[in-house]
C-alpha cells in the first residue's frame, strides 16, 4: 500500500476527512531551523527571554487556519503577496524572524528563513527582499 505524504495526493472524501478533523483538533508545528533561533538568542543576549517564549508558545500552538498564527502570536504579520510567509516581532519589535509556512496532513511545518533586528528588515524590505530571503 501506498503511503500518503501529500495533502494534493488525498482523494476529495479524504480530504474533506482531514479537514474535519483539524477544524476540530488543530494541527501541531513542526519547527524547521529551531537551533538557528536558538543560535540567534545565544549571540543576540537581550533577545533571549522573547525568544524563548516564542518558542513554548509554539510549542503549545494548535492552529486549524494560517490566520491562527496571527492568534497566537498577535504582533506577528502575514507578508502576503501570494506568500505564506510571516514575519513575527520579537522582544518587543526589536527583531524580527521571517518564517515560511506549509500546511501537511498532519502537521504545520514552520521554517525560519530569516532572522535579524528591526533595523536589518527594514533594509531587507527597501530591496523588497522579505517575500524570497532564504539564509537558513
Amino acid at each position: 500500500m501506498r503511503r500518503i505524504d501529500k495533502y494534493q495526493d488525498l482523494k476529495s472524501s479524504q480530504k474533506e476527512n482531514f479537514k474535519k478533523l483539524n477544524r476540530i483538533f488543530g494541527m501541531k508545528v513542526h519547527l524547521i531551523r529551531k537551533k538557528t533561533i536558538e543560535r540567534f538568542a545565544q549571540q543576540n543576549a537581550g533577545s533571549r527571554k522573547a525568544f524563548n517564549l516564542w518558542l513554548l508558545l509554539l510549542k503549545r500552538a494548535d492552529w486549524i487556519v494560517p490566520e491562527d498564527i496571527i492568534t497566537t502570536y498577535p504582533s506577528a504579520d502575514s507578508l502576503g503577496n501570494g506568500t505564506n510567509r510571516v514575519v513575527f516581532n520579537i522582544a518587543g519589535n526589536q527583531y524580527r524572524m521571517i518564517c515560511k509556512y506549509h500546511w501537511g496532513i498532519t502537521m504545520i511545518h514552520l521554517s525560519v528563513k530569516w532572522i535579524g533586528t528591526h533595523a536589518s528588515y527594514d533594509m531587507l524590505c527597501s530591496k523588497n527582499e522579505q517575500y524570497t530571503v532564504s539564509l537558513y
